[in-house]
């Protein structure tokens, strides 16, 4: 039998870390003995436990070892990370280290290195000159670079369950399905949204065109307007249609107000195209007096940053779209960083690619009509994702009103 001790630190009973471990040792045909254990006597406690994990194989327990350290798990001896270079441009080396969106040290020389910018489904880099670890993707490595390989010398930290038991994202950490009651839910996530505004923190939205064709564009709007948004991310079809919309007063072509086919509508989204490429741009147009409202004409006045990207299916673009999908993402994790919450709103694309690029330390709530949609996006995160099944325009109605009665509040 081959054999590694493990320790485990933190709110380890609350947050469900322990049973985790013990489940996943047990569900790979490994063996336990847990040699000591250390309870916390109250609530913000926390607890100890030293575990001995044996396996059949050095292989199996090889595996077994890289799977525990997601929940936190430290190998008890400390040894530093092993490194290979990268054998060519885009290409990382054999079995090197896949991260998580977990905070991660990493070993070397003797030292531990926090690693920047973590986010799921990396690799590790690390810059000796500098001594600094970064995650890094495939389109961003070069020949040589020095990658993390294996799991020796790495450490996760687990993302605890809150204990103070007020946090709505820790306490609840699920998905309300539309037929369950969501006020309360909103007023605590406003409650949120206020506090990470009077923090300073960053509020990113991710928002998908059904925000314009559902009618609830104002209300994103008041969001920006009020300081509630810094950064929107968003594809070309949402800006297109939030500006035709306030151009023609329809959004490809549908009248807002009727709910009906416009005549001569389905000319006005690229028209809409056509006087922004005029303009020489989004701001531009707002400068010269040509979108006088909406989401992207707040965007301008209010300083919020957005990013905006293309795919195969847009019309136009406009100027500002990134239609290089690698340059996009670059983009995208240069402008997250530092951010403290994230809204996402009825787009499974956009989503996917933000929450996967985002700390597990960052609050996320999901709004989608559909279910599917919210439940992929939450079950990948753990204590700090909420998601809510329900139509984008009475939820930002009901958002923006708890918001505005907190405003009032402190007037």
């Amino acid at each position: 039998m081959f054999s590694e001790t493990i320790e485990l630190r933190g709110h380890i009973i609350d947050s469900l870390i322990l049973p985790k471990v013990l489940d996943e040792i047990l569900s790979r045909g490994a063996n336990f003995k847990i040699s000591e254990v250390k309870i916390g006597e109250r609530r913000t406690d926390q607890s100890f436990a030293r575990i001995d994990v044996s396996a059949a194989t050095g292989e199996a327990l090889d595996d077994l070892m890289r799977r525990l350290r997601q929940h936190g798990a430290e190998v008890a001896e400390k040894a530093n990370a092993d490194m290979a270079a990268a054998p060519a441009d885009g290409i990382f080396p054999a079995d090197f280290y896949v991260t998580t969106n977990r905070q991660t040290f990493v070993r070397i020389d003797g030292k531990e290195h926090e690693v920047q910018c973590p986010m799921m489904d990396s690799a590790i880099a690390f810059d000796r000159t500098k001594q600094e670890a970064h995650t890094m993707k495939f389109g961003d490595v070069r020949k040589g670079t020095q990658i993390v390989v294996g799991h020796r010398g790495v450490r996760v930290v687990p993302v605890q369950r809150a204990t103070s038991g007020t946090d709505v994202f820790g306490f609840l950490n699920t998905t309300l399905s539309a037929e369950r009651p969501k006020a309360a839910i909103i007023r605590e996530a406003a409650r949120e949204f206020e506090a990470a505004r009077e923090a300073g923190g960053k509020i990113v939205l991710v928002a998908g065109a059904s925000v314009v064709h559902t009618g609830a564009a104002e209300y994103v709007e008041q969001l920006i307007n009020w300081g509630y948004v810094n950064l929107l991310v968003a594809g070309n079809a949402f800006a297109v249609y939030d500006i035709e919309s306030v151009l023609f007063g329809t959004a490809l072509g549908v009248n807002l107000e009727r709910g009906a086919l416009a005549d001569g509508g389905h000319e006005n989204h690229l028209r809409a195209i056509n006087m922004v490429r005029c303009a020489g741009g989004i701001a531009r147009a707002v400068e010269r007096g040509t979108l006088t409202a909406g989401i992207m004409h707040a965007c301008v006045k209010k300083g919020a940053d957005f990013v905006l990207t293309g795919s195969i299916r847009d019309d136009g673009p406009l100027p500002e779209v990134v239609t290089d999908s690698l340059q996009a993402q670059r983009l995208i994790r240069a402008k997250i960083e530092g951010a403290s919450l994230a809204l996402l709103l009825g787009t499974m694309v956009h989503s996917f690619a933000v929450a996967n690029m985002l700390p597990a330390t960052v609050k996320i709530l999901v709004v989608d009509i559909n279910s599917t949609s919210v439940a992929k996006l939450t079950d990948q995160q753990t204590f700090q994702a909420l998601g809510l099944v329900t139509d984008l325009e009475p939820f930002l109605r009901e958002l923006v009103s708890c918001l505005r009665t907190l405003r009032n509040k402190k007037q």
